[in-house]
């Protein structure tokens, strides 16, 4: 549970205004530039095998700018790669900072893009590509940053541990083999930037700035129904396909036991006031009272938020049947759940059977799915977090949060490292594209996202 003085961080509604966008001609800004042109251009999903070709880039791009070849390590591991960089500290006794990205992304079909996912193209206002978003201007930023601290001479208090993760979007084994690294194991705490960011109304007004400070437990459920199938001219009532199909209709309606603490109850709460019509009064309400079921109930149905107030499953993939002339012998569909903190694997697979109520559709949980501990605000971090987004936008509340998705900020949290995630990137919810179509960033957001990175460097780095 999150205490009221952790809580109080949240800073007060003021008048947000967006400071014009930073320059965009600096030397350091230009050069981020090509790195992100050249980063997009690889393609890092699974199964293509170029994360280790990024890694090699990155690498040269660091070396070239004075990095020390003694301050670069790579971490191997079957076709990827993690890339972890050091800024060494002044203090060695003091405990090091981890500041994270991913390098690899969702795969992509040239085909259903409108542009060339894998080609960085600048187009009214956004950059346009995989992994823009997700998370390769996170990887920028990192880069850019150790960049102009190599630049300019800096030395931190605290050493520095930059990290470039090779698989978030799968295994996430790299981010389990960089949190037991010697470099990173005793780290303090960790910045991660694939989440945290700031929200823009349709108008590009900014709302507010939201903190990662914990993730729902990501997990997949496979249920999975046989038949002894037979010939299609003769149908039989339990066809395997219809079985399955029941049993999805019936999780589709199944809505999991409201759930809160005192994290998204502030989260909503500081949100609520920038939010229009009835789904900001149902945010102030659930904030003021959770027990109040109409507002839980306006809030489920809203995509945005029904993942901050309860467990959520949702089928993501089917697989029936072996001939079109063939009554189906198998049918499967896999589950996607989030688990609010504190629901467990085990219950809610149980909810699912019960909900289901066909003994004969067996549910398999799919991999070793791990809880990820709540990081609790840490005045510092937050203080910092504040500092550099109100420099760029005044007044913006800024509020910690709970993810409904899930980031490899789980894996450093579960290995005793408190993680929070901030991007420095605002976006209006029409611009978000991330693992789908036509992937783009505001470009200012971009280059805010520099800006955010090395300001958070700078200031920890110091603390």
């Amino acid at each position: 549970m999150i205490g009221r003085t952790a809580l109080s961080l949240a800073l007060a509604v003021g008048t947000a205004v967006a400071t014009p966008s930073f320059a965009q001609d600096a030397p350091y800004q230009r050069e981020a530039r090509q790195v992100l042109e050249r980063v997009v251009g690889f393609r890092t999903a699974a199964g293509h095998a170029q994360v280790p070709a990024m890694v090699g880039y990155l690498t040269g791009v660091l070396r070239a700018g004075g990095v020390s070849a003694a301050d670069i390590v790579t971490i191997p591991h079957g076709e990827t790669v993690a890339l972890l960089v050091r800024v060494p500290g002044q203090d060695a006794s003091a405990r090091p900072i981890l500041l994270s990205s991913h390098m690899d992304v969702v795969d992509a079909r040239p085909e259903d893009w409108q542009r060339s996912p894998y080609t960085l193209i600048e187009e009214n206002g956004y950059f346009f590509g995989r992994g823009t978003t997700d998370n390769k201007t996170g990887v920028v930023s990192l880069v850019s940053t150790v960049l102009r601290l190599t630049a300019d001479g800096h030395r931190p208090r605290r050493t520095l541990v930059f990290a470039f993760v090779g698989d978030e979007e799968t295994e996430m084994k790299t981010t389990e083999l960089i949190a037991a690294h010697d470099w990173v194991r005793t780290a303090e705490y960790a910045i991660n930037t694939d989440a945290g960011g700031g929200n823009l109304s349709d108008d590009g007004k900014p709302l507010y700035y939201g903190v990662q400070g914990a993730e729902k437990t990501y997990v997949d459920f496979q249920l999975v129904t046989t038949n002894p199938g037979g010939h299609s001219s003769r149908p039989r009532a339990d066809n395997a396909i219809y079985d399955l199909a029941r049993a999805i209709g019936r999780i589709e309606q199944h809505r999991f036991e409201v759930r809160w603490n005192a994290l998204t109850r502030s989260y909503l709460g500081t949100i609520a006031p920038v939010v229009a019509g009835q789904v900001g009064d149902a945010l102030r309400r659930f904030a003021a009272n959770p027990d109040d079921r109409e507002a839980a109930d306006i809030l489920w149905r809203v995509p945005e938020y029904v993942g901050t107030t309860r467990t959520t499953c949702v089928a993501t993939m089917l697989e029936a049947g072996h001939a079109p002339n063939a009554l189906p012998q198998r049918a499967t569909a896999t589950v996607n759940c989030r688990l609010f903190p504190g629901d467990t694997v085990a219950d809610v697979r149980r909810a699912l059977g019960e909900v289901i109520g066909n003994p004969a559709i067996r549910v398999e949980t799919l991999g070793k799915p791990e809880p990820s501990p709540v990081s609790e605000p840490r005045a510092d971090v937050m203080e910092a977090i504040a500092r550099s987004i109100h420099a760029r936008y005044p007044g913006v509340p800024i509020t910690p949060y709970l993810e409904s998705g899930g980031t490899d900020g789980k894996v450093y949290r579960t290995a005793g490292i408190p993680t929070w995630a901030t991007s420095g990137a605002f976006m209006k919810d029409s611009e978000m594209f991330a693992h789908g179509l036509d992937e783009r960033i505001p470009v200012k957001a971009f280059y805010d996202a520099l800006e955010h990175i090395h300001d958070l460097a700078v200031a920890l780095g110091r603390e």
